[in-house]
């Protein structure tokens, strides 16, 4: 069996790079993807869906080298479902309402966002990384 996820959206914020206990990298950094639409009763609609992206390996350190907040990005990647629910994390907000959080772990990586539009001033290479492979869940520092 396989399956794939590509979403386009833009980082909440800048990406935070970590090390797992064996030395390999691992960057996390968060995606709003927006939709705007119009309901059957003529009102505009906009929602936004986050997502939680695990970059691994060289590809980690490019998106945490290049990446900021407000990047532009098209990730592919597999989902990583909740080990409690099998589905989207569930976490209470600070109003008392429920959120859930969708987490992605990526195969691809690409740079949508010129330099001046939230890429780092220097080189603005994409980070189009082809096949790098996740460690095992044990080795995921957080």
């Amino acid at each position: 069996m396989y399956h794939t996820i590509i979403i386009v959206g833009n980082l909440g914020k800048d990406p935070e790079m970590r090390y797992t206990p064996s030395g390999q990298a691992v960057t996390s950094f968060s995606v709003a993807s927006n939709r705007k639409y119009t309901a059957s009763n003529g009102e505009q609609v906009s929602e936004t869906i986050w997502f939680r992206v695990s970059a691994w390996g060289k590809q980690a350190e490019i998106c945490n080298q290049y990446l900021k907040k407000g990047s532009k990005v098209l990730i592919e990647g597999r989902l990583t479902p909740d080990k409690t629910t099998g589905g989207p994390r569930i976490w209470q907000k600070q109003d008392g309402s429920s959120g859930a959080s969708f987490e992605i772990t990526a195969g691809t990586v690409r740079f949508l966002s010129s330099r001046g539009e939230g890429e780092a001033s220097g080189g603005g290479m994409p980070a189009d990384s082809g096949d790098f492979s996740a460690p095992a869940e044990d080795d995921i520092p957080f």
